[in-house]
């Protein structure tokens, strides 16, 4: 994992990452790299956010595939992340995270766009 100097706290972004339009935190990057090796795919990660879920809009997290021709891409902690313009928007300053509790862990993002969202954090409006 590349050395890169964190944010105060246990588990934030680097400052320089917070200029890209989603900001991974370490914990994050090192989760979907493990999900990578256990499916034996490249670490790219796609992100963007489609109409849905209980709030209006739903996150997408996934394997990329593929690049588009206009997707905004960049790499955080050897992680290759690629953003279609339209959900770029809405993404804009956003950190994912990974986080567990006790029915278990997942990743969460933390959106300041979001007016509301549900209650299991996979929506927004």
């Amino acid at each position: 994992m590349e050395e890169v100097k964190a944010l105060s706290g246990d588990d934030n972004p680097v400052e320089e990452y917070l200029e890209d339009i989603v900001a991974l935190t370490p914990k994050a990057a090192a989760k979907f790299k493990e999900a990578c090796d256990a499916e034996k795919k490249s670490y790219e990660l796609r992100l963007g956010v489609r109409g849905g879920g209980c709030a209006g809009l739903q996150y997408v997290l996934e394997f990329n595939d593929r690049k588009f021709e206009f997707d905004n891409t960049f790499e955080q902690y050897g992680v290759t992340i690629f953003i279609d313009p339209n959900s770029s928007m809405h993404l804009e300053g956003s950190i994912l995270r990974y986080v567990t509790s006790l029915n278990g862990g997942g990743f969460k993002f933390e959106n300041k766009h979001a007016t509301k969202s549900c209650g299991c954090g996979s929506s927004f409006g």
